[in-house]
């Protein structure tokens, strides 16, 4: 798969883009984030009725599938 940034240049729809950020296999990450923060999301996410995980990854795809940048 190439990367993103190589993808980036090709100038994608954005859902084109969305498809590409989702499209891979699952992997472990660990984050170091203030526990404010932390809770807020956890919050956030119950709200929505999500995840924690789900929450980040939706906050993180909005923001690289993002037009104009």
């Amino acid at each position: 798969m190439r990367s993103y940034t190589d993808f980036i240049d090709g100038s994608p729809s954005e859902t084109e883009i969305r498809s590409y950020l989702v499209d891979g296999n699952q992997v472990s990450v660990t984050l170091r984030i203030p526990d404010t923060l932390r809770d807020a999301a956890k919050a956030e996410a119950s709200l929505r009725g999500m995840s924690f995980s789900a929450f980040v990854r939706t906050c993180m795809i909005e923001e690289l599938s993002k037009k104009g940048r």
